[in-house]
């Protein structure tokens, strides 16, 4: 087994993470972490929701530092430098702790983190039109997951099948009259191009909530539900083009 490469580095991680925590949307605490010991870079970075660009950075480089960004609604991610790469830092969610069982996470795909530039203005966009997105498909499907664990095999005419589309919308496909009720009272919308009920991607908390709301409501009615996820195509963000000179300052929200 190989040793971590350990690289010389002078990035300001707390200073850069501080900023970048500014021009999110929402209010959100910085901890940052200075690594004394070699052990530390993995126990902060235990729950890292990623199985790509991060947790290959954290399992081949020692990085000695890392930050976490906590929202108040409990929305946590994880910054560090990108290793090879001077300019760029990375940031990943953190998956959610707690009452939610292994099991919720089974099948869900990682809401894989992404590579910033070290301008934080710029970085903030791109967690914000990217990852952030991708991490509240995720955490809804965990959460659907949760409050619907698997049920003995039901009948098809009793079972509703949710299916993530490209668009982030998601597209519901049933038969059974009380489920298209509950469907249409949660915000769902019958679209007779693709035959199904569809809750719009707009908003992924609302869409989050609405899912939860309907799987709750179809269980009691013995309604099971099927959540399905369609493959999620490469993104590219167009990222504003830095001002020469300029400096990073704090949004008040």
């Amino acid at each position: 087994m190989s040793l971590p490469r350990t690289l010389p580095d002078d990035r300001d991680l707390e200073s850069f993470a501080t900023v970048l925590a500014e021009n999110l949307p929402g209010n959100w605490a910085v901890e940052y972490h200075p690594h004394q010991h070699y052990e530390e870079q993995f126990q902060h970075a235990e729950d890292v929701w990623d199985l790509n660009l991060v947790s290959g950075a954290i399992a081949e480089f020692v990085l000695r530092e890392d930050a976490h960004l906590i929202r108040q609604d409990g929305t946590r991610l994880y910054v560090t430098i990108r290793p090879l790469h001077d300019d760029e830092f990375l940031v990943a969610a953190i998956a959610p702790t707690g009452s939610i069982a292994a099991a919720a996470f089974e099948g869900v795909r990682e809401p894989d983190g992404i590579a910033v530039p070290a301008d934080p203005e710029r970085a903030a966009h791109a967690v914000t039109a990217v990852l952030l997105p991708r991490y509240e498909i995720a955490l809804a499907q965990v959460r659907h997951a949760a409050m619907n664990p698997p049920q003995p095999a039901a009948r098809p005419d009793t079972t509703v099948v949710m299916t993530w589309r490209e668009d982030g919308s998601l597209a519901a496909t049933t038969t059974a009259r009380p489920a298209s009720e509950v469907l249409l009272a949660e915000g769902f919308v019958w679209e007779t191009a693709s035959n199904a009920y569809v809750l719009a991607g707009d908003d992924t908390r609302a869409q989050g909530h609405a899912v939860q709301a309907a799987g709750a409501r179809l269980a009691r009615l013995g309604i099971g539900t099927a959540l399905r996820t369609a493959p999620r195509p490469a993104a590219e963000v167009a990222l504003p083009a830095s001002q020469p000179g300029g400096r990073a300052t704090a949004r008040n929200r």
